[in-house]
Parts: C-alpha cells; sequence; structure tokens
C-alpha cells in the first residue's frame, strides 16, 4: 500500500469509530490533524506517523462510556494496534509504536508524559483545538450535555481549559495557544464579571 492508500483506510477507520457530535467527533479530529500537519511541518516531524496518530486518537472515545476504568486514550491505543495487526501497512515497528505512544500520550488526563516529538505535536494540538473560539463552543456545549451551567461553564475553564496553554510543550504551539487563549480569558473574565 502507497501512503495514500494508507491514510485513506487509516481516515476511514477513525470515521466509522468516531462519536457523532461536535465536541469529540470527526470534525474535532480533522482539526487536531490539521494542526498537527501545521506544527509537524515546521518542525520536521514524521508526517505519516503524525498523520495516522491524529487520525487514531479518538477511536476508543465512543467506548469509554462502556469501560469506564480506562481513559479513552488508552482505548485508543489498544484500537489502533489491533487495526495494525489486522492490516498489511508498510510501516516499519518503529513508527507503530511512536503511533501508539502518540495515542496514549495526547490526553489531558491519562497523565503519560509525551517522549517523541510526534507525540508531544499530537498532545498539543488536542490542547489547542480546545482553546480559543471553537474551545469555548466546545466547553459551553460539553457543559450543557452534562446538565451543567454557567457556573458549571465557569468551573471548567478553571479546572482545565484555563491550564491548558501551560501544559503545552513546544515553541511553535505556545505561540498557537497564546493567541487562542485571549478569547478564553476575555470570556471568563467578562462572564463573571457579568454575573458577580
Amino acid at each position: 500500500m502507497n501512503v495514500d492508500e494508507i491514510l485513506s483506510a487509516v481516515r476511514t477507520f477513525a470515521h466509522n469509530n468516531s462519536e457523532k457530535d461536535d465536541l469529540h467527533g470527526f470534525k474535532h479530529v480533522e482539526r487536531v490533524l490539521n494542526l498537527c500537519v501545521q506544527i509537524g511541518t515546521a518542525l520536521n516531524a514524521n508526517l505519516l506517523t503524525i498523520k495516522i496518530a491524529a487520525l487514531l486518537h479518538d477511536v476508543g472515545r465512543i467506548y469509554e462510556k462502556k469501560n469506564d476504568a480506562k481513559n479513552h486514550a488508552e482505548m485508543s491505543g489498544e484500537m489502533a494496534e489491533k487495526f495494525f495487526q489486522k492490516t498489511n501497512f508498510n510501516i516499519n515497528i518503529d513508527n507503530i509504536e511512536n503511533i501508539i505512544h502518540s495515542i496514549r500520550a495526547h490526553s489531558f488526563s491519562n497523565n503519560i508524559k509525551p517522549k517523541t516529538l510526534e507525540a508531544k505535536i499530537l498532545s498539543d494540538a488536542d490542547k489547542l483545538d480546545a482553546l480559543g473560539a471553537i474551545g469555548l463552543y466546545r466547553t459551553i456545549s460539553f457543559t450543557l450535555r452534562n446538565k451543567g451551567g454557567i457556573i458549571q461553564v465557569i468551573e471548567h475553564l478553571e479546572n482545565k481549559i484555563l491550564k491548558l496553554k501551560d501544559g503545552l510543550y513546544l515553541e511553535v504551539s505556545k505561540q498557537i495557544g497564546e493567541e487562542r487563549s485571549k478569547i478564553i480569558i476575555d470570556f471568563y473574565n467578562k462572564i463573571r464579571e457579568e454575573i458577580m
């Protein structure tokens, strides 16, 4: 299989195993993929590895609710391993291990430190999609879906979203995060001011 065929097969698998919503669905996966390519190109990363990892990083989310014991990143890593076992992609074992590690290390809540450039890129790209205008939309949508209100939006911003920028690994990511964080901070300050 050539690179285009591999990416097409991975994209189909990822799409078929994505949540059907705006929070972590395939549109999120595509935004993370685009950020990974942008950052990876700037840093001369292995783009095939990072593209595959980005496409597969959330495939375990649809099963996370059924298996409360495991973080979605762990489940996504397991699903990716099984997927590679069933395919005959011409990808060397080091790249496959890097893909699996990147998937497992991308999650804010999985507490696995990314060790490779590609893992740092995926982790940063996933965090960056939770910042900016789309991140604000996702925060509010997540809170409403979980029957929360404005106080819970503020708490989610304080407990997670406002901390994401400080968890970015790469300088290029930090530059993107700085700009996107301004939208979150402005909203946070205004909403607190208006409800007090």
